[in-house]
């Protein structure tokens, strides 16, 4: 949680990940580990678009992703997913974080993540 009032609270953040475990646990009955593992490989973009200025003229080229901001993109759009759903709504930001965990292993379309993740791609391929 990192947006305004958000940042810095590592206690909040931990509570929150320690209830969002339970709660995953709770529903699938798999190891809740394995599950954000999952998760983060499967909304993960293999390919990502860049900006290239030459001559003036800006475009974009399409380029693979590396690695570890595979990593950090994944989380990135799984936090930003649970937290667009938990705004004024009646669900916990740990049930959200759950529902949108799950999702994402399962490769699931209603998930933010997966969502934004085959966006990404599509833009890219049509930067080629």
């Amino acid at each position: 949680m990192f947006h305004g009032r958000n940042n810095g609270k590592k206690l909040l953040a931990v509570r929150i990940v320690r209830h969002t475990f339970e709660i995953i646990h709770l529903l699938t009955g798999e190891n809740p580990l394995q599950v954000l593992v999952n998760a983060i490989i499967n909304s993960g973009p293999r390919e990502d678009s860049t900006r290239i200025g030459r001559a003036g003229a800006v475009r974009r080229q399409a380029v693979d992703v590396s690695p570890l901001r595979r990593v950090n993109q994944a989380l990135y759009l799984i936090c930003t997913g649970a937290r667009d759903s938990a705004f004024k709504s009646v669900k916990t930001i740990a049930e959200c974080l759950a529902d949108e965990l799950i999702n994402a292993a399962k490769g699931s379309s209603t998930s933010f993540a997966i969502k934004r993740k085959d966006e990404l791609e599509r833009v890219a391929k049509s930067n080629r």
